[in-house]
């Protein structure tokens, strides 16, 4: 089924509770209902709006909002130790992670409670305690507008990078993903090398796919705060990547500045939390906008803001990070 509406208000369709409106937003039940709407004919202006906890509106979107509603999660193939899983764009991503954890299907546990839509993340690469959803992402279909044609596309062609991908750019506003398709293992294959992970899951009892899951939601529950309470999109910005020289050099000045390897080789990854932080800038606020007083990456609506203030506010976040540091910390959500 289609459903179409005119002239919508979006705040309770934003995690940052931004109110905003969308002069046209179509709600799609299928991938046939998707591809349905389309053959009807182009809007002038879309954009997929998935759980949007990756979005902040800045103003009111003149366009057409497509949302997904299927939400379906099967095993597309089962090779005994590798079991394929595919997840209609409309699944929330946890869901389809406590889905494959009751299964006894490792992969994607680690990122455990990272809100959005199973459609959302390979746009996003989404990633946290040291996983990203690349790893386990096998194939990504997709439904192009133009052509009209699904299009299956391999993990090798998407493009992926840190919280990067094909569809952040040469894909945007040309495919709408439709499905994805994981590469889960029954073989217990724990990654615990990030920040508390290792200690939390000891607490629970050791290694196993249900207490990691536990520990990784209990660590993201106690530092990341409720959109139901505070409206933030999760991380505003992403962990920065320089040069080694670069990195090298930062540690020198600041031996505590936490470090991590990152993807290309003669690089280094900051965490930019600790950047704002050392700023000065972790817990401060301006009127309605602030940063978190637990997860500096995190800006908060602190009631009542609009999406162009919590966007100066980042900008400032983002200039006193530059000031301190010499380093440009990028924004990770989607600014419309």
């Amino acid at each position: 089924m289609i459903r179409e509406f005119h002239d919508i208000p979006l705040r309770g369709r934003n995690s940052f509770g931004i109110e905003q409106r969308a002069a046209h937003l179509v709600e799609c039940d299928t991938e046939e209902d998707v591809a349905r709407f389309f053959a009807a004919g182009m809007p002038r202006e879309w954009m997929v709006l998935g759980g949007g906890n990756n979005i902040l509106f800045t103003r009111d979107y003149g366009g057409t909002l497509v949302v997904q509603r299927a939400a379906d999660i099967r095993i597309a193939a089962d090779e005994g130790d590798t079991v394929y899983v595919e997840a209609d764009a409309g699944v929330e991503w946890d869901d389809l992670v406590a889905w494959a954890a009751d299964r006894g299907l490792w992969g994607i546990e680690n990122l455990s409670l990272i809100p959005g839509k199973a459609g959302a993340a390979p746009v996003q690469n989404i990633g946290a305690y040291g996983c990203e959803a690349k790893e386990s992402i096998a194939a990504v279909r997709t439904y192009c507008p133009e052509t009209r044609n699904t299009l299956v596309m391999d993990a090798a062609h998407c493009g992926f990078g840190y919280r990067e991908s094909v569809f952040k750019h040469q894909l945007k506003g040309r495919a709408i993903i439709t499905a994805v398709t994981l590469r889960l293992s029954r073989t217990p294959r724990p990654r615990l090398g990030y920040g508390d992970l290792a200690r939390e899951t000891e607490a629970r009892g050791g290694a196993t796919l249900h207490n990691i899951r536990e520990a990784v939601c209990a660590i993201r529950r106690s530092k990341l705060p409720d959109p139901a309470v505070a409206g933030n999109a999760g991380s505003f910005f992403k962990n920065p990547v320089v040069a080694e020289h670069v990195a090298a050099a930062l540690r020198m000045q600041h031996p505590d500045m936490p470090l991590y390897p990152a993807a290309e080789p003669g690089t280094a990854k900051l965490a930019a939390g600790w950047l704002i932080d050392r700023a000065g800038l972790k817990g401060y606020a301006e009127g309605p906008v602030g940063v978190h007083d637990r997860q500096a990456l995190v800006l908060v609506n602190r009631g009542g803001a609009t999406g162009a203030e919590v966007l100066a506010f980042a900008r400032m976040v983002q200039q006193r990070v530059e000031e301190r540091f010499g380093i440009r910390i990028d924004t990770e959500v989607n600014i419309v």
